[in-house]
């Protein structure tokens, strides 16, 4: 059999690519700066090629060093994913896993995840991060997050998905306001830059957009929030009025405020909501009964 590249070298590699400093690296490595440099020196040594080209204050990836990165990535992986099937063979909800979930979900639904888990399945650990789609996605296909809960659709080619839920939308107004809108609501009713949104990288803003036929942008403010908290500062402030998936307000965002919500035009609007993994992952069971699990939680607050 070849001398094969060892895992750990790889593993030194690839976090060198993500932080771009040795010392960052070798941290993360929990190993000193020597011996990360000296594995990589042995990593290219095994490989026959020059994966970093070095001087006395910088370096760079090659374009095969960059290549090696990528499947490495994958490879890394991989091993991780073969170790957990393994590990939870027989006993599906035990271990680790790590979740990543969107801003517009995270506050109002995942305490409730996790307080289940804990009761349900005492062996089974989430640990969780809360990002943008694409950052989510980015970090699943890199290994660095094993699940993802997300508002669908969005594009996850290479990945498996499985819908847990729907999240419709609603129209919030100021009480005071309320005369001025005469339902049912016509858009070219409303006054131009009334409506505000999240800033185009929350998905949320995409999805309103288009769950709500919202095709007048002129009625679109070009001030962008950050969070939904804003957009219900921004409308309990009489300068407009906004969309809120009904997660949000059951959960109590409108709680302390003047608003009132109201029923957009046409169908009922609503976003998609669920988990995302990737293809190869051997966790299947465990990330299909994580999903059932939610599929309930939300159940029962539609039933409130």
């Amino acid at each position: 059999m070849k001398h094969l590249p060892s895992l750990k070298n790889l593993f030194y590699l690839v976090n060198l690519h993500q932080e771009q400093n040795f010392n960052r690296a070798a941290k993360i490595c929990h190993v000193s700066q020597s011996t990360l440099s000296s594995g990589i020196q042995n990593l290219e040594e095994q490989l026959g090629h020059q994966l970093i080209e070095r001087d006395h204050k910088s370096f760079i990836f090659t374009a095969i060093g960059e290549e090696v990165v990528m499947r490495s990535r994958k490879l890394l992986t991989d091993v991780d994913d073969l170790v957990e099937l393994v590990k939870h063979q027989g006993e599906p909800m035990t271990g680790e896993i790590r979740l990543g979930c969107i801003p517009t979900i995270a506050p109002f639904l995942l305490s409730n995840v996790v307080q289940h888990c804990k009761q349900a399945y005492p062996d089974l650990t989430l640990f969780l991060k809360e990002d943008t789609t694409d950052r989510l996605i980015d970090a699943l296909g890199k290994g660095e997050l094993d699940l993802l809960l997300l508002a669908l659709p969005v594009d996850t080619s290479g990945f498996h998905s499985m819908k847990v839920g729907i999240d419709p939308f609603k129209m919030v107004v100021h009480k005071d306001l309320t005369g001025e809108i005469h339902e049912p609501i016509d858009y070219q009713d409303l006054p131009d830059e009334s409506i505000f949104l999240l800033q185009a990288e929350h998905c949320i803003t995409g999805h309103a957009i288009s769950a709500c036929q919202l095709g007048e942008s002129e009625k679109i403010n070009p001030f962008a929030a950050t969070s939904l908290h804003t957009l219900v500062q921004m409308v309990n402030c009489k300068l407009g009025t906004t969309f809120l998936p009904q997660m949000a307000i059951d959960a109590g965002i409108l709680n302390n405020t003047d608003l009132t919500t109201m029923e957009p035009p046409g169908e009922t609007p609503y976003r998609d909501i669920g988990l995302v993994w990737r293809q190869t992952s051997s966790r299947i069971l465990t990330f299909r009964t994580l999903g059932l699990e939610i599929q309930s939680l939300l159940e029962q607050e539609d039933d409130i």
